[in-house]
């Protein structure tokens, strides 16, 4: 029942072409949900940083929208640099789905406000994100993009698909602060 509502919330789910892989995605995804003791409807509340006072969009939308945005740039670079790298267009989709879902476990309600929880504080949502991921088996190509899609992975190597998902997420960030 909760799997469906949230397919139905999140529609990009469906963007996954390989049934493993979406089911992965979503069963992590309804576990950091659980493990952080939020609800469907609290994922509207949620904002998506709270490194913006007041931040105006909800953590929903925002993963939404840099997944969607992620999915776009990687349909337009397969089609238009045919001679490669070709995208996989599912780590994309996951990854963009997952780039964040570290902040569930990261975020908690105090005196009806949003702030870190003891988690957030000792692990960064990249951490905590990537070791959910791999305990749900999702594959290390996705579990990269959680793990590099933030300034963890400024440093480092990032595939050509995490590329993507960062600087998405990035767009989706750097004009609202």
């Amino acid at each position: 029942m909760q799997e469906k509502k949230l397919r139905s919330l999140i529609p990009e789910f469906d963007w996954i072409q390989e049934q493993g892989l979406r089911q992965k995605t979503v069963h992590c995804w309804l576990d950091a949900m659980n493990r952080g003791g939020w609800s469907l409807e609290d994922l509207d509340r949620l904002p998506f940083t709270l490194l913006i006072s007041d931040c105006p969009v909800s953590f929903r939308t925002h993963v939404r929208s840099v997944t969607q945005m992620a999915a776009a740039a990687a349909k337009i670079f397969n089609e238009q640099y045919p001679r490669g790298p070709v995208l996989n267009l599912d780590w994309v989709v996951s990854g963009g789905l997952l780039h964040d879902i570290g902040k569930l476990l990261e975020y908690q309600v105090a005196d009806g406000r949003f702030v870190k929880s003891e988690n957030g504080r000792l692990l960064r949502h990249p951490f905590s994100g990537a070791a959910l991921a791999a305990g749900h088996e999702l594959p290390d190509a996705v579990v990269h993009i959680i793990a590099t899609h933030a300034k963890e992975g400024d440093s480092g190597y990032r595939t050509p698909e995490s590329i993507i998902v960062h600087h998405a997420d990035f767009m989706n960030f750097e004009p609202l602060k």
